[in-house]
């Protein structure tokens, strides 16, 4: 009788925790996302989340379709067991399974839906300038080519002279220095988990720019073109590495405000290159990569200051917009800072691309958004000045000569 008894209270406790346990499940909450057109309930759990950004609206993309995962499933277990890049879908690894696809990016490059390509053979992901810096001053290869990536690369449309790149593997390396800068200076490429500590912490992949963390390291569900200089020094400016010792060096200087944090002590500059996000100056292709693979970072950086302000007998190279369907409106649509309009003057770099956050005004100056500040700058062309440079000198740190900044 009495183990009747207690296998039934036994019996009638699990019951009442089952029944505990439903009541506090969520309702399931459906989505059927135009994209695939499949319902899955990734919601349920998840709506507190923000939208990712204003072009990945949620009601068309959903969460599968990059995110992986079993849509259908209500068990969180179940649920991520399938997920691609755990919370980063963006990881190299995976990235063509999450953002691929010839209408996402992994398009046409002349529909600039080439972004995947493009990434995957920068120099911000292969490495290559570093690698090929290093073996050479060490006597491992011949000359300062790439010819090794932190991965395997291939290029069958390469406009320089490398299509692919052999993955840099320091088993094989005999010097020792080799071996200790494999150990010791493979932090910066996106594909690298990045070193402790909240100076360093950002995602891999699309979301080592595009994906800022939160103030106590958590992602944040964002993506944003939009991307302050504080993202980008997770990788730049905050020490340097030595080719004596194999080591990085944290930065020993006190930094604080934005001039100190933008460049260290031994750095000159000019008002507008610390006053300005990296962003308003470099363009995509100098930091995402043209789709093709260089030697070095030099190869693939060519914004100058000649190209917002001209030189003495020359200004800088403009066009005039002049219908809607101008790539200058979509740039301008994903992060909008600036109103532009048919007829409007703006800026273009050397390689024809539109400076789509600048524009000429009525009295031939110039004004430039910032894209990270929304701050508005206006500034004159040099041409007409009394700036004394020498017209066959006209690369940024000429300039420096005559306007570098005293901290």
């Amino acid at each position: 009788m009495g183990k009747r008894l207690t296998a039934s209270i036994i019996f009638l406790l699990g019951m009442i925790v089952m029944f505990w346990l439903e009541g506090r499940r969520p309702d399931p909450v459906e989505l059927l996302p135009s994209i695939s057109g499949e319902p899955e309930y990734c919601l349920t759990c998840h709506q507190d989340l923000p939208e990712i950004s204003p072009s990945h609206p949620v009601d068309i993309f959903g969460c599968v379709v990059c995110h992986g995962g079993e849509g259908l499933a209500l068990d969180p277990d179940l649920a991520h067991s399938t997920m691609r890049g755990e919370k980063n879908p963006s990881d190299l690894l995976v990235v063509e399974a999450s953002c691929g696809g010839s209408t996402c990016h992994s398009g046409s490059p002349t529909e600039d839906r080439d972004h995947i390509q493009r990434v995957t053979t920068s120099i911000q992901s292969t490495y290559a300038g570093a690698i090929a810096s290093v073996r050479y001053s060490f006597g491992a290869q011949n000359d300062l080519i790439a010819h090794m990536g932190i991965n395997a690369v291939q290029d069958n449309n390469s406009a320089t002279d490398i299509s692919f790149l052999t993955a840099f593997n320091p088993t094989q390396e005999t010097q020792s220095s080799l071996l200790s800068f494999a150990e010791n200076c493979l932090y910066c490429h996106i594909s690298a988990e990045p070193l402790p500590g909240e100076d360093y912490a950002r995602l891999t992949g699309c979301a080592a720019c595009h994906s800022p963390l939160s103030p106590d390291g958590e992602t944040t569900h964002t993506l944003t073109t939009a991307i302050s200089y504080t993202q980008c020094n997770t990788c730049h400016n905050r020490g340097n590495y030595s080719l004596r010792d194999m080591q990085y060096h944290p930065r020993e200087d006190q930094y604080s405000g934005r001039l100190h944090e933008y460049y260290q002590p031994i750095a000159q500059f000019v008002r507008c290159e610390y006053t300005l996000d990296c962003i308003d100056c470099h363009t995509r292709s100098e930091v995402m990569g043209d789709g093709d693979i260089h030697n070095n970072q030099d190869e693939i950086q060519y914004v100058q200051c000649r190209t917002c302000h001209g030189t003495k007998t020359e200004l800088p190279r403009s066009y005039t917009i002049q219908n809607e369907n101008d790539p200058a409106f979509r740039f301008a649509l994903l992060n909008p800072v600036i109103d532009l309009s048919v007829g409007d003057t703006i800026l273009i770099t050397e390689h024809d691309e539109p400076l789509w956050n600048t524009r000429m005004l009525a009295d031939g100056t110039y004004e430039l958004f910032g894209k990270a500040t929304r701050q508005r700058f206006v500034f004159q062309p040099v041409a007409g000045t009394n700036c004394g440079q020498n017209p066959d000198e006209q690369e940024s740190h000429y300039c420096h000569q005559c306007h570098a900044v005293e901290r």
